[in-house]
């Protein structure tokens, strides 16, 4: 078992020195289908949904898109604070079934932001402040603060302060596959349990990262499994940038780390690979749809703010009829099919 895990790190190895040529990029294109049966009331007079809406990107290529359904009222919006993009759906009649399809093809490359410069430029912070701020779930004070400052003592730059937070992160943290969806990302209690699902893991990395100055952000989307088709309906997934001056924004995704190692029955030192790939790196198996945090929608839900939106959202007659965050019971189905 010993020598099978070693060669598997070693193929990674092999695998990953092609990763960072941008030329070779790996990439996928899949058709994905969400269909929704809204689970509200037979007679509620005015129901609603929110569904995320990916759009293109330098590393996602959008197409092919198509709506139906027997909504009164069907449009593309976006919120004002990040700029999230929603499908936004309404039946203003009481209709015994309401029902949505929504379709579109993706082609979704490898991101790969490495070779990173050996001097850092100068940064303006407040240029950057709303990736150096608190949110409800992420504070920057406080306990966070001495952690953050605990774990990049006498590193100067982003690039050394950023590294020491994911080498925390990976160290320290494990995945808690019991967690529901991709958990709630609450931060404070996050750093005493020390275990979550994404949503949770990359909510520590970019707490820690602003409360050492260090511009972070989310990055919202969802997972396209393995297979050439079936049900990814709660396979949402996130991620993390951090901002390198001189360079720009520079992915990391400690969370999938730490689902190798869970997953894979892997110790730290034979992750190392794994490691070291997602520090500038992300897959080709993932979509994005926002980076915003404590969301107001359009038009604005009667609920208060989602603290991220990476599921869909929906009220009926004013009155929430997600569960919870996740909304599983909604009545949304989401799969994909390889193209």
């Amino acid at each position: 078992m010993r020598l099978l895990k070693a060669f598997s790190c070693l193929f990674f190895i092999i695998v990953l020195a092609g990763f960072f040529d941008a030329a070779s990029a790996k990439e996928r294109k899949v058709q994905i289908t969400v269909q929704v049966n809204l689970n509200a009331p037979a007679d509620a007079k005015n129901s609603k949904i929110w569904i995320p809406y990916p759009v293109s990107d330098k590393n996602q290529d959008i197409t092919d898109i198509s709506i139906n359904g027997n909504s009164t009222k069907t449009a593309v919006s976006r919120e004002s604070a990040y700029g999230d993009n929603m499908l936004y759906a309404e039946w203003k009649d009481a209709l015994k079934e309401k029902t949505l399809t929504y379709t579109f093809t993706i082609i979704r490359k490898e991101a790969a932001t490495k070779n990173f410069p050996k001097k850092e430029l100068p940064f303006s912070k407040d240029e950057f402040k709303e990736y150096l701020m608190p949110t409800s779930q992420v504070p920057t004070d406080g306990k966070v603060k001495e952690y953050a400052d605990k774990i990049t003592k006498g590193k100067k730059t982003n690039l050394a302060k950023a590294r020491a937070i994911y080498d925390w992160v990976v160290d320290n943290m494990h995945r808690d596959p019991n967690v529901r969806g991709c958990g709630l990302g609450e931060v404070e209690t996050l750093l005493e349990t020390k275990g979550g699902k994404c949503g949770d893991i990359h909510s520590v990395f970019i707490a820690l990262a602003r409360a050492a100055g260090v511009p972070a952000r989310d990055v919202w989307g969802i997972r396209i499994p393995k297979g050439k088709e079936g049900d990814m309906t709660k396979a949402q997934h996130c991620w993390a940038e951090f901002y390198l001056p001189g360079y720009g924004w520079v992915v990391v995704d400690p969370a999938d780390v730490r689902k190798d190692i869970l997953e894979q029955k892997l110790t730290i030192e034979q992750a190392k690979p794994i490691r070291e790939y997602f520090f500038g790196a992300v897959d080709e198996s993932r979509i994005a749809f926002g980076r915003g945090r404590d969301l107001v929608l359009n038009p604005p839900q009667k609920g208060g703010p989602l603290i991220y939106f990476m599921y869909p959202y929906a009220e009926a007659d004013g009155k929430t009829l997600n569960e919870d965050l996740f909304g599983f019971n909604i009545g949304y189905k989401i799969s994909f099919k390889e193209m």
